[in-house]
C-alpha cells in the first residue's frame, strides 16, 4: 500500500512526527544476511540453565532476603529441610556473601557476552 507523506501526516500525526524527528533513533551497526549463521553465533552458555537456591541468594543484599528465599524454596519443596538448615547455618555463621559475590542485574546477559 502506498501513501504520500501528507496523507500519512493527516492520518497519523504522532507517527509522522516520530518518523521525521531525530529522537528515539537506534543506530544499526551490523546485520546478518544469513539467519542460520546468526543463530549459530549466539552464546548458548546458559541455554537450559535453571538457577538454584545459591544463585537466588547471591542476588540478595541482606541476610533477611536470603532467609526468605530459603523459606520459600523449602515450602515449595524445591529444597529439602536438611539442605535448608545447612544454608541457614551458613547464612547465620558466615553471612550472605559467603555464598559468593553479588549477582547484579543482567548478570547472565553479561556472562553470555551480550
Amino acid at each position: 500500500m502506498e501513501i504520500n507523506k501528507e496523507k500519512l501526516r493527516r492520518m497519523f500525526p504522532h507517527l509522522a512526527r516520530e518518523l521525521d524527528g531525530d529522537e528515539n533513533q537506534v543506530p544499526i551497526t551490523s546485520f546478518r544476511s544469513n539467519s542460520e549463521a546468526g543463530e549459530r553465533s549466539m552464546s548458548k552458555r546458559f541455554d537450559g540453565y535453571n538457577p538454584d537456591v545459591i544463585d537466588f541468594i547471591r542476588r540478595c543484599d541482606a541476610a533477611e532476603q536470603a532467609e526468605e528465599i530459603i523459606e520459600y524454596l523449602e515450602r515449595r519443596r524445591e529444597i529439602n529441610h536438611e539442605y535448608a538448615a545447612q544454608l541457614r547455618k551458613q547464612l547465620r555463621d558466615k553471612g550472605v556473601r559467603s555464598f559468593g559475590s553479588k549477582k547484579e542485574d543482567d548478570y547472565y546477559l553479561r556472562q553470555a557476552g551480550y
